[in-house]
């Protein structure tokens, strides 16, 4: 049950994206960030607190604060950026619903120096999460306007050292690889042998794993020393399909 401290929060900031639904103001969107960031990270720990798991980190409470989520929406969405809930961005693309990507990210346990990969860029939202921690981040996206778009996004923010690259990424991106991390932000229907050849010993893959209709499971995967790879189930969840390819 939440605490009447977390109520008033959640409150606080419904009632500052009402009143700022057509804003376009800079420092509305400042503030309708900072409020998002603060709840968020205070709704997960309530809840590790629950389950005795450790404390989000607190380096990526700080991304999600100094990302604009805004800057990767459509103009005509631009208002509903700091919902917590995904938002279309182009065919087969969205932008991740901020909660997941911080607890998504979180369970990655990403270090400075780390090389990550990302499969599926959407609007591009979460590979900037991913380059506020490290500057080593590859990214795959099947449909090329889509990659284009979030590049050229990045590019803008001063994310220009992203790598992006157009196939179909439930096979990875061999050339990069192998990776300390991969997150997976669309739903498959398992991990494919190739991607996790591309993970590192001691490497986490975070992936929705359940049929394209939904639901899925949110699954963290870890590769020991000896290359064998153990899996634990997060939480029920609800992905697109990952665009490409019959899966196998």
């Amino acid at each position: 049950m939440t605490t009447l401290r977390s109520r008033c929060l959640v409150a606080a900031l419904a009632a500052v994206i009402a009143s700022a639904a057509f804003a376009q103001d800079a420092a509305d969107f400042t503030e309708m960030r900072r409020l998002l960031t603060e709840a968020i990270e205070k709704t997960i720990n309530q809840m590790r607190v629950k389950t005795g798991a450790p404390a989000v980190d607190p380096r990526v409470i700080a991304a999600l604060g100094k990302v604009p989520r805004h800057e990767f929406a459509p103009p005509e969405l631009r208002s509903y950026s700091y919902l917590d809930r995904p938002l279309p961005v182009g065919r087969d693309a969205t932008i991740s619903q901020p909660s997941l990507v911080a607890v998504m990210t979180d369970l990655l346990g990403i270090k400075q120096g780390d090389r990550v990969l990302e499969v599926g860029i959407g609007g591009g939202y979460h590979t900037a999460i991913l380059a506020e921690l490290t500057p080593d981040v590859y990214s795959v996206e099947f449909h090329h306007e889509v990659a284009k778009t979030a590049k050229q996004t990045l590019d803008r923010l001063g994310y220009g050292k992203i790598r992006v690259n157009v196939a179909d990424g439930y096979y990875g991106w061999r050339p990069a690889a192998p990776y300390d991390a991969i997150l997976v932000r669309m739903a498959i229907p398992d991990v494919s042998n190739a991607l996790l050849e591309q993970l590192k010993a001691g490497g986490r893959l975070i992936a929705p794993i359940g049929p394209p209709e939904g639901p899925q499971v949110l699954v963290l995967f870890r590769k020991s020393a000896d290359g064998r790879t153990t899996e634990t189930g997060i939480m029920p969840v609800m992905f697109r399909a990952l665009p490409g390819g019959i899966r196998l």
